[in-house]
């Protein structure tokens, strides 16, 4: 956490530099008028929830991140099974929080009904998961709408890979308009959170990975064994505390203790290893970039002013159908 007044004014200086990147279409304080209380209805939902159950921080960031590589940032992640949408972005993708994001949109929906949608509580939630696990925050635009579909087909186009390599990471980061400092800044929300055994059991057998800690590696072997344990859920941070986001994870790069081929291929660009580096040797630094990367993640493909809804619920369209 940042706490000395250079720390805090270095935050501050970063702040404005995150307002700079904000999506054109969307706006900063959007619901200052329409529902002046609308963030702070979020926020309160949002630090409820986690400190009832603390591995909810990274749960809201994943959403996050998933809602907005899918389809853009219209929280059709969020979408329930119906006959508009028989095969919802939900059904392909083990996510947690759904329910927890209903609980912040009916605390947002008692204040205000009708007003905001349910990407930018999406978007709200996770920065204010930031701010409860990670002990910074930053401003976040609004003015997201909501789509009307969802599919679960558009995943394996859309989502980067544990397996990937660093090349075809940056290029998948690149086609959602994000950059390699985005990449990995965004890279060290896995200092918190789950995954589980089968997205990591490929770097454990039929032998360890080289560039995995063997120590770490063999620990991860026990936990995982290598038939009949692709279920287990697995903290990805090991080594402290799983529920804290920080720049933790850059030192774990560094050391060769973490999960996927996707977090330890980062040292294996001298561009990206000298991020790792950077992000590992200065916290407040990371901080400023994770905001801004977070902040330019949310300006994808999203739907404004009249395009799509406001939803009255999270996980159906208005229409219900």
């Amino acid at each position: 956490m940042a706490t000395s007044a250079c720390q805090a004014l270095l935050l501050m200086a970063l702040a404005a530099a995150v307002l700079s990147t904000a999506s054109g279409t969307l706006k900063y304080d959007f619901y200052s008028l329409s529902c002046p209380k609308a963030e702070e209805a979020v926020r309160n939902a949002t630090m409820k929830i986690i400190s009832d159950k603390p591995s909810m921080g990274a749960a809201f960031v994943r959403l996050y991140f998933h809602d907005c590589f899918v389809k853009g940032c219209d929280a059709s992640i969020l979408l329930n099974q119906s006959n508009s949408n028989p095969q919802p972005e939900k059904l392909g993708i083990p996510l947690r929080g759904y329910d927890e994001v209903n609980t912040i949109k009916a605390a947002v929906e008692a204040v205000c009904p009708g007003v905001v949608s349910c990407a930018d509580i999406l978007a709200f939630a996770a920065r204010d998961s930031a701010m409860v696990s990670g002990g910074f925050t930053f401003p976040m635009p609004g003015g997201r709408r909501d789509g009307l579909t969802s599919d679960l087909s558009d995943i394996p186009a859309s989502l980067p890979g544990p397996n990937m390599q660093v090349q075809d990471l940056i290029k998948s980061f690149g086609a959602k308009g994000l950059s390699a400092v985005d990449l990995v800044a965004l890279s060290g929300a896995h200092s918190f959170g789950e995954t589980h055994c089968s997205f990591v059991t490929p770097r454990l057998y039929p032998t360890l990975d080289k560039t995995m800690d063997r120590a770490f590696g063999v620990a991860l072997q026990t936990v995982c064994p290598r038939r009949g344990g692709g279920g287990t859920p697995l903290d990805n941070n090991r080594v402290t505390d799983p529920n804290v986001l920080s720049n933790q994870y850059y030192k774990n790069v560094i050391a060769g203790q973490v999960m996927f081929t996707s977090d330890q291929t980062l040292r294996s660009d001298a561009s990206t290893a000298k991020m790792v580096q950077d992000n590992a040797d200065n916290p407040v630094a990371w901080m400023a970039r994770f905001a801004a990367a977070m902040v330019n993640m949310g300006g994808i493909e999203v739907l404004t002013g009249t395009q799509g809804e406001i939803r009255k619920v999270c996980g159906a369209t208005n229409s219900g159908s």
